[in-house]
């Protein structure tokens, strides 16, 4: 098993026209990416975050290379796709995880 965590942070002015692509767009994507076997996307809960949300979606791969694949291809396009609609009111963070110890 291999995660992957992308984290992404909308501004105040977009969170609508987002949260439509996100629940549109976004889940269409991810349904339909081969190599992930689990997906988790989540709305983000910070006590420290005023100036826009985040949300996550929380990959799950067979393996490394099946993620590693997936962050050199996919991911690029996905970001490509949302920079265009949103230029720089969305970032997009990643973060490969490594579980070490794991009940799922």
């Amino acid at each position: 098993m291999s995660l992957l965590s992308l984290t992404f942070h909308c501004t105040k002015n977009n969170l609508e026209e987002w949260e439509n692509y996100m629940n549109d767009t976004l889940v269409l994507m991810t349904e339909n990416l081969m190599d992930v076997n689990q997906y988790i996307l989540s709305e983000v809960h910070s006590d420290y975050i005023d100036e826009g949300k985040n949300y996550n979606l929380l990959l799950i791969f067979e393996n490394d290379a099946f993620r590693e694949d997936f962050v050199k291809s996919e991911l690029e396009n996905i970001a490509e796709r949302i920079e265009m609609k949103f230029g720089q009111e969305v970032m997009i963070f990643n973060t490969l995880l490594n579980p070490r110890k794991s009940r799922m």
